[in-house]
């Protein structure tokens, strides 16, 4: 994991708890066991809520990586705790929960927990 990673979760954790995984040459972000972005060329990507589009209007729109399909918000307004708090907890709630997985016969949830 490299500094931005670190610096990422630093700043996010005050908001609830943050997991980074490797995930294909980037890193996929998840707050409170939710998928809320990717981390690529150490640069932060945030899908895009009614919350995320409310709260980060002025934010530049881009694809995260060649051959996505989603366009996401840049996020790089680190310093404003306010809005992180406000951000993550909003795209929580509009966000899906992860879907239970089925594995060797027992069923795991996106996280890998029994």
């Amino acid at each position: 994991m490299n500094e931005f990673n670190e610096f990422v979760r630093e700043i996010f954790s005050a908001a609830g708890d943050i997991v980074i995984r490797s995930m294909m040459g980037g890193y996929l972000i998840y707050f409170n066991g939710k998928l809320i972005g990717d981390i690529c060329d150490n640069e932060l990507f945030l899908k895009r809520t009614p919350t995320s589009d409310k709260l980060l209007a002025d934010s530049e729109l881009r694809y995260p990586y060649e051959g996505s399909k989603r366009l996401m918000h840049v996020f790089d307004r680190f310093e404003d705790m306010d809005l992180i708090k406000k951000l993550l907890e909003g795209m929580y709630v509009e966000l899906p929960t992860p879907k239970l997985r089925k594995r060797n016969n027992q069923i795991r949830s996106c996280r890998g927990e029994e």
